[in-house]
């Protein structure tokens, strides 16, 4: 059993997050938000897929006056995303938003961090500290001989949130994220040992859909394995979809969330007598949506499917031009191999 570090209890909309409470996977819009019907739009799909919190980029004051009306279309919390002005910051809170992500060093003076602290307290709005490797304060930099260390990452978001507590606000959350593994696991176990904050983890700039779920498999892997980890958002150069699915595979294989069915399927090799990765690809793309708690196995040959099949709720054993269905390790079907998928999505419906 994995052993959550225990954090301060957050509230973001009607989800909590830290103290004990389910991680939580979020994603970032990449839609224009000023066109508030493709940004809905986007966030259902997200929705679907698994999400329980989104992020929406705020550039401008016109993006910021539509945010009430993606509000209320949606049913997750909405989160915006504001660098350097605290003017959009402030109509993203008349607009509703759930929470609010900034850098409160590059958010003005201190005087307008303090007006922030001031109204996301009347209103219950939490804050996002955001530290990214690429962004470091100048005099931090030059502190670590420019290079933006995990250290130096730690002593940008313990000034931020030394500005926010300075003005009685604790309703903070804190990421540090790098483009490289190395540094994002030590700033996080460097931060977690001096804060109980909820962390939001995520491995940014982590590439494209292949480069980027293997990064953020190992960088939240490792992070997630040491207790490290209240929020996550697997960053890749893709459809924001992809991310919740990848966030989802993560926690299920640590065993830290359960959402959708658990596919196992085993490797090909010579004795396959069926389009086992075709085969295999079609049942995944079929049951992509359906949140059941069950256990689905496709397997080629009788060397591992028989096993395989006994443990899996419901089981594809693959032979040549044929397969057999299995349920609870008992045969129940055998069907030609261009019925096969139909099949068993039929048998996966019954269940």
């Amino acid at each position: 059993m994995i052993k959550r570090k225990k954090t301060k209890k957050i509230k973001v909309g009607g989800i909590y997050i830290g103290g004990g409470a389910p991680i939580v996977v979020q994603s970032m819009c990449n839609t224009d938000t000023r066109d508030a019907r493709k940004t809905v739009a986007q966030i259902k799909k997200l929705e679907k897929a698994g999400c329980e919190m989104v992020r929406v980029a705020v550039p401008d004051m016109e993006a910021a006056k539509v945010l009430g009306k993606i509000k209320k279309r949606i049913s997750i919390p909405l989160v915006a995303d504001i660098h350097f002005s605290a003017d959009l910051a402030m109509e993203s809170i008349r607009q509703g938003i759930d929470k609010l992500r900034i850098n409160p060093g590059n958010i003005g003076s201190e005087e307008k961090v303090a007006q922030l602290a001031k109204e996301c307290r009347r209103k219950k709005i939490p804050i996002r500290i955001g530290v990214n490797a690429g962004s470091l304060e100048k005099e931090i930099l030059k502190k670590y001989k420019g290079k933006a260390t995990a250290k130096g990452m730690v002593e940008s978001a313990a000034r931020h949130i030394k500005i926010l507590e300075k003005h009685n606000f604790r309703n903070i959350l804190i990421s540090l994220k790098a483009s490289d593994i190395e540094r994002t696991v030590e700033a996080y176990r460097l931060l977690s040992k001096k804060v109980d904050y909820p962390l939001h983890i995520g491995v940014t700039e982590a590439g494209t859909a292949f480069r980027g779920t293997v990064m953020s498999s190992i960088g939240l892997g490792i992070l997630l394995y040491d207790g490290i980890g209240d929020t996550l958002r697997v960053s890749l150069t893709a459809d924001p979809v992809e991310e919740i699915g990848v966030c989802w595979e993560i926690l299920k294989s640590l065993g830290l969330r359960k959402r959708g069915i658990t596919i196992t399927s085993c490797p090909t090799c010579g004795r396959t007598e069926v389009d086992l990765a075709g085969l295999a690809k079609k049942v995944e793309n079929e049951l992509r949506f359906i949140d059941k708690d069950m256990h689905v196995a496709v397997m080629g040959c009788v060397v591992n499917g028989p096993g395989e099949a006994r443990e899996a709720d419901l089981a594809i054993i693959g032979g040549k031009g044929v397969g057999l269905i299995t349920k609870k390790g008992r045969v129940i079907k055998k069907v030609k191999e261009k019925d096969l998928v139909r099949e068993f999505i039929k048998e996966v419906k019954r269940f």
